[in-house]
């Protein structure tokens, strides 16, 4: 299981671009897909932030992405742009729920709004991470760098 810091440490510039990305607006944002069996995968705005050098989301208990998560697993995060400088970040693995009390506690101290017992917390394991680089919306296409763990 490869987390946030795993990213940092073995590329951290990629990490650094993708935390920009994601915290471009003070709140941890992005765009996660989810799939279940054969139904067709499904997007979901999310609030993410790095806590604890995990990447971590908190779902709502019986939501379709909660359901996606504890059924398969597998996710897709990708990073709200910047309409002014159009980096892209995206990262793919599988999420795992976070049942410590006192990890779910340090990530709700972190979080932007209210966290209750009708949230559960997942940690979103990095399998393949993507920045790609524009310096303008002109640019195309992107420089694209990839990590992959291992």
């Amino acid at each position: 299981m490869t987390s946030w810091a795993d990213l940092e440490t073995a590329d951290p510039t990629t990490a650094a671009s993708g935390r920009a990305l994601i915290e471009r607006t003070g709140i941890g944002e992005g765009f996660l897909a989810t799939v279940r069996g054969n139904a067709a995968p499904r997007i979901h705005p999310v609030n993410v932030r790095i806590v604890g050098g995990r990447l971590l989301t908190f779902v709502i208990v019986g939501s379709g992405k909660a359901g996606d998560l504890a059924g398969d697993g597998r996710y897709a995060l990708h990073a709200h742009q910047d309409p002014a400088v159009p980096h892209e970040f995206l990262v793919r693995g599988r999420a795992v729920e976070v049942t410590d009390a006192a990890a779910r506690a340090a990530a709700a101290a972190e979080w932007s709004f209210e966290v209750d017992d009708g949230y559960i917390l997942y940690e979103l394991t990095i399998d393949h991470a993507v920045f790609g680089e524009r310096a303008t919306a002109d640019d195309w296409p992107p420089v694209y760098t990839s990590w992959r763990p291992g």
